[in-house]
């Protein structure tokens, strides 16, 4: 195991209790609050201060989310009160997830992205879409789980349908468990559920996954869509030409999307890879170190942001795991992430 890797596994353990992410906490805890609840008194009960909330890299113990849940159940009967949890989790709650998914061109694109990332939320539940002749179901697995079906399903239709401006069509939502009401079911939801099933999830026809994706809510829009813009003002200067900031621009403007590679900037840029070899040469630099250096530069801007989690920026930034951002950034700066975002 890597020094990086030990420092991952440290920051997942305290005293020996595994700890996760607070972001689903943070959520739940908002979400409740909308419903009704006494968040203080639930996150109590959870021993969880209600500052650690305000940390995007806080770490709660991966048991607390459950015992708020199971407080607020004790505390006051809302039947399918996980749906409804759902349904008042606020956009921007996984701000990276949310992200990933709501910059996407089509349902269909927003769909692959959720299979692929939801693992950002912290949740036990994994996505798998299935094609059939008349569309798509997106299973939740395990789908036995009442609590994650419940909650995914009313998540995913609530803000697609916002992101959609309503125009998304759902066909039916299939659970293997009976919801406790199953009229507030459906009339939280606005379509049929079929129960119990031979699995969980949501069904799209075929012809809702080409309908176009908007970003309409502005708290998201500034939070999460205005990041390449302040990111490009940091690093780049408006006045600035020559190669090397147009690629530096396109490098930022493809943040959370996949970095390019050589081929696909040179297509982006109007020029053949070698022309571009040599005008980056010409300007002192190399493809590897700009590429390198404008992911330094874009790191310090969104550590000293604090809008995303640091395990988030190494996403953002292209890394594939924590330790490979890690390793990065002490070759940048001598330290880790977190303690440069300590000192500054």
């Amino acid at each position: 195991m890597t020094a990086d890797a030990e420092i991952v596994t440290r920051r997942a353990m305290s005293a020996g209790v595994p700890m996760q992410p607070v972001g689903q906490l943070r959520g739940f805890s908002n979400a409740l609050a909308r419903i009704g609840f006494d968040t203080d008194a639930l996150l109590a009960l959870a021993a969880v201060p209600r500052s650690v909330l305000d940390d995007p890299d806080g770490l709660v113990p991966c048991t607390a989310p459950d015992v708020v849940y199971r407080a607020a159940l004790a505390e006051r009967r809302v039947p399918n009160l996980a749906a409804h949890l759902g349904w008042n989790l606020a956009m921007g709650t996984f701000p990276l997830l949310d992200y990933l998914v709501l910059s996407t061109d089509t349902v269909d694109d927003a769909l692959r992205q959720l299979q692929r990332y939801f693992h950002l939320t912290g949740s036990p539940a994994a996505l798998e879409i299935a094609a059939d002749a008349d569309g798509v179901r997106l299973i939740v697995q395990p789908g036995t789980d009442e609590f994650c079906a419940q909650l995914t399903v009313a998540i995913l239709i609530h803000h697609l349908r916002d992101e959609t401006e309503q125009r998304l069509r759902v066909s039916h939502v299939s659970l293997m468990r009976e919801p406790e009401d199953w009229r507030d079911l459906e009339r939280l939801i606005g379509c049929v559920v079929n129960a119990p099933a031979a699995w969980s999830g949501v069904a799209f026809p075929r012809a809702t996954l080409g309908v176009r994706m908007r970003r309409r809510d502005p708290v998201l829009r500034r939070v999460l869509e205005g990041q390449p813009a302040p990111l490009q003002r940091s690093v780049v200067a408006p006045s600035a030409d020559g190669l090397v900031p147009r690629l530096r621009a396109l490098v930022l403007s493809r943040l959370g999307h996949g970095l390019p590679d050589i081929d696909e900037a040179s297509r982006q840029l109007a020029m053949a890879p070698r022309t571009l070899q040599r005008h980056l040469a010409a300007e002192g630099a190399s493809f590897k170190e700009l590429i390198d250096a404008t992911r330094r530069e874009a790191a310090e801007r969104l550590l000293s942001d604090r809008s995303l989690a640091v395990s988030e920026v190494g996403y953002v930034l292209g890394f594939s795991e924590p330790s490979a951002f890690h390793r990065a950034f002490r070759r940048w700066h001598g330290m880790t992430p977190q303690k440069y975002r300590a000192d500054h």
